[in-house]
């Protein structure tokens, strides 16, 4: 067993132990005796002091966030890769994701989308009918810097309940966050909210289509996209805290560049939505498509159609290797109650390479693939992104 799988083990390990212990406050020390002014019994009791007011919660700055495509961790390229990188027993996804780390951990918030449940250590792993990864993963996506993941997908149940528990139960072990299953009722119903750098407060949100159900769960077990569900939870989020609220969504027609009319209708309606002449969702990523799609500014919000794939194996289209990372900076509004603003809006091209070892490769920073890239950017900018400011990045 390499070190690194050691180290994964482990960590899952204590992080199940950890997650059993009750957590206990130490006792408080009695506060100190206060003296008397004057020193002698039957002195006047000094007057209050005057209440000071509130400090003014600090300003909030500007931040960056990136958001990437499906992490297919289970399929046998993928599988091969990781055993070959990991020089012994287990998995090692992390060289996969060298390409791509700059991107991601440059960014103040990274968000990333996991369709698939994890499985145990030992195994097994698969893909197709059910789909079941290694749970290395998990510390190969935080070591990358990403800060939470979607998880809500056609795949989500593809393992039940325990399916839902032990991919939750390893993305709480390395610490990354998560949206879209639920392992309880009270869990369900709890915005995912992450700080960015500078103080801002997002809610992750997170949404599937269709979730194939083989493995018995509760149907709170994962979030199926209804719109006037997700716009009540995106006001309930609001309501946490929330500062922007970002909708994950797992939707689209496999392989199909254009979105399709289930997703063009619910991202209509979904930026329509407001509150006070706010709207409710501040920016809706999607995937699920297999391939990149469009960008687009819909009522005044930026909606990613389809990222495509942040990690998949030789796919049965070249297009399935083929991904995006959206990447936005946002600035707080000049007046309280008003929306953050997008200053900055870019795409960042990527590919995984078809061949063994499987690498990630950020095509926005080598003349190589150039036909690859030129299909990207086609797709990317096919509904008018580019002159509403979208640029490409690297």
């Amino acid at each position: 067993m390499s070190a690194y799988t050691r180290y994964a083990a482990a960590v899952l390990l204590a992080g199940l132990a950890v997650g059993c212990a009750a957590r206990t406050e130490a006792p408080q020390p009695p506060p100190s005796p206060r003296a008397t002014p004057g020193g002698h019994a039957g002195a006047p009791a000094p007057a209050a002091p005057a209440e000071s007011p509130a400090p003014a919660e600090p300003a909030k700055s500007p931040f960056t966030l990136v958001a990437s495509g499906d992490v297919l961790a289970s399929y046998a390229t993928v599988l091969d890769t990781a055993q070959q990188d990991a020089r012994s027993a287990g998995y090692d996804y992390r060289p996969m994701l060298k390409g791509i780390k700059p991107v991601i951990a440059s960014a103040d918030l990274a968000l990333c989308q996991l369709p698939t449940p994890l499985g145990p250590l030992e195994g097994p792993f698969a893909s197709g009918r059910d789909f079941q990864a290694p749970p290395q993963v998990a510390t190969a996506l935080k070591d990358a810097g990403f800060d939470s993941c979607a998880t809500a997908s056609a795949h989500s149940l593809d393992g039940g309940a325990d399916g839902v528990g032990r991919t939750l139960e390893a993305l709480d072990t390395v610490g990354l966050r998560h949206a879209g299953t639920a392992r309880s009722v009270a869990e369900a119903s709890r915005p995912t909210l992450l700080t960015a750098l500078g103080g801002a407060k997002v809610a992750q949100l997170s949404y599937t289509v269709g979730a194939q159900g083989r493995g018995a769960a509760a149907p709170w077990a994962v979030n199926l996209a209804d719109e006037q569900r997700i716009i009540a939870d995106a006001r309930a989020a609001r309501r946490a805290g929330a500062d922007l609220v970002v909708v994950s969504a797992h939707w689209g027609t496999e392989y199909r560049t254009a979105p399709d009319a289930q997703q063009t209708e619910l991202a209509r309606v979904l930026t329509g939505s407001e509150t006070d002449g706010r709207p409710d969702i501040d920016l809706i990523v999607g995937s699920r498509a297999r391939t990149p799609q469009p960008y687009e500014k819909v009522n005044g919000t930026w909606v990613v159609y389809g990222l495509g794939d942040q990690m998949a194996g030789a796919m049965k289209k070249p297009q399935g290797n083929w991904g995006t990372v959206a990447r936005f900076r946002f600035a707080p509004p000049e007046e309280e109650g008003e929306r953050w603003q997008v200053t900055s809006a870019e795409y960042v091209p990527q590919l995984i390479t078809r061949e063994e070892p499987l690498r990630t490769v950020d095509l926005g920073r080598t003349p190589k693939y150039a036909k690859e890239r030129k299909a990207i950017t086609a797709a990317v900018l096919g509904r008018g992104a580019a002159a509403e400011g979208l640029k490409q990045g690297k």
